[in-house]
C-alpha cells in the first residue's frame, strides 16, 4: 500500500507544485493526442475488444519495464554501485520500476518507459565499459525475455494446444498464446526502441561509451535537448519508422527459427 501511494505522489508532483516536470507534462499531452487520434481512427474497433486487448498486453509490459530496469539496475550494483540497492531498485517489483506516464504511453501509443535506473559511475573500476555494460544491460534483458517466451511458445505449439492456423480467441489456451505472443512482441519492441541512439534512450548511452562521445563539445548539447528531440522524432513517427521494419524482420526470425520450426 505504501508502494502505491508513493507512485501516485509520485505521478501527481510531476504536474503539480515546485517538482513539476515540464518533460512529462509534453509526453502527457503527447499521449493524449495520440489517444485521440487512435479512438478518431479506430472507431470502427468495439470498446469490449479494446479493452480486453489492452488486458492482454499488460503483463508484457510490466514484465517488459521491470526487468528491463531491474537488468540496469543488476549490473550495476554487480560492478560495485550500491546506489541502485540503496534506491530499492534491485527488485522485479513492479511498484519500484514503472513510471505511471510511461506505462501509459506503451499501453495506448505503442511506445514507453521505466523509472531511470539512478548509477555513480564512480564505483566502477573501468568508466566506460562498465557504464556500457550496464547500458545494454537493459535491453540483453529484453531480448532473454523475448526468447524465453518464444521457446515456451514452441512448447505449447509441439504439444498440440495450438493448431497451426491458430490466432487466439477467448479460450484458456487462445488467452495464454495471445499474452505470450503479446510479451514477445513488446520485449522486442522496447530493445529496438530503447536502443535508438537519442538521449535519454540506452542507445546514445551505449554509443556515449563505444565512440568516447563524451569529449566532443556537442555531445552535451545533444544531451541536454534529447527529450525535445525524441519527442519530435515519435510526433512525427520517425521512431514508428525504425522500430517497425526491424521488429517485423526480429520477430519473423523468432516465430519462424523457434516457434514453429
Amino acid at each position: 500500500m505504501n508502494k502505491i501511494k508513493y507512485t501516485l505522489n509520485r505521478l501527481k508532483a510531476q504536474f503539480t507544485g515546485p517538482g513539476r516536470n515540464p518533460y512529462v507534462i509534453l509526453m502527457a499531452v503527447m499521449l493524449l493526442m495520440m489517444i485521440a487520434r487512435n479512438w478518431l481512427y479506430g472507431g470502427t474497433v468495439s470498446i469490449v475488444s479494446a479493452v480486453v486487448d489492452k488486458l492482454l498486453i499488460l503483463p508484457g509490459i510490466i514484465i517488459g519495464i521491470s526487468l528491463h530496469e531491474f537488468g540496469h539496475a543488476w549490473m550495476s550494483n554487480r560492478l560495485g554501485d550500491p546506489t541502485p540497492k540503496s534506491q530499492g531498485r534491485l527488485t522485479v517489483n513492479p511498484l519500484a520500476h514503472i513510471d505511471v506516464i510511461g506505462f501509459l504511453c506503451l499501453l495506448f501509443a505503442g511506445f514507453g518507459w521505466g523509472v531511470p535506473v539512478e548509477i555513480n559511475p564512480r564505483y566502477y573500476k573501468n568508466k566506460r565499459r562498465d557504464e556500457f555494460l550496464v547500458g545494454i544491460a537493459g535491453v540483453t534483458v529484453n531480448l532473454i525475455i523475448a526468447l524465453f517466451f518464444a521457446v515456451l511458445l514452441r512448447f505449447m505449439y509441439k504439444a498440440g494446444m495450438l493448431p497451426a492456423t491458430y490466432s487466439g480467441g477467448f479460450t484458456i489456451t487462445g488467452i495464454l498464446f495471445d499474452i505470450v505472443q503479446y510479451i514477445i512482441n513488446i520485449n522486442i519492441v522496447l530493445m529496438i526502441f530503447n536502443l535508438i541512439p537519442v538521449p535519454p534512450l540506452d542507445g546514445f548511452g551505449i554509443a556515449t561509451q563505444i565512440f568516447n562521445l563524451e569529449r566532443y563539445d556537442w555531445y552535451w548539447r545533444i544531451k541536454s535537448m534529447g527529450i525535445f528531440i525524441l519527442l519530435i522524432l515519435v510526433m512525427f513517427n520517425v521512431t514508428g519508422m525504425i522500430i517497425s521494419p526491424i521488429a517485423n524482420a526480429v520477430l519473423t526470425a523468432l516465430y519462424n527459427g523457434i516457434v514453429f520450426s
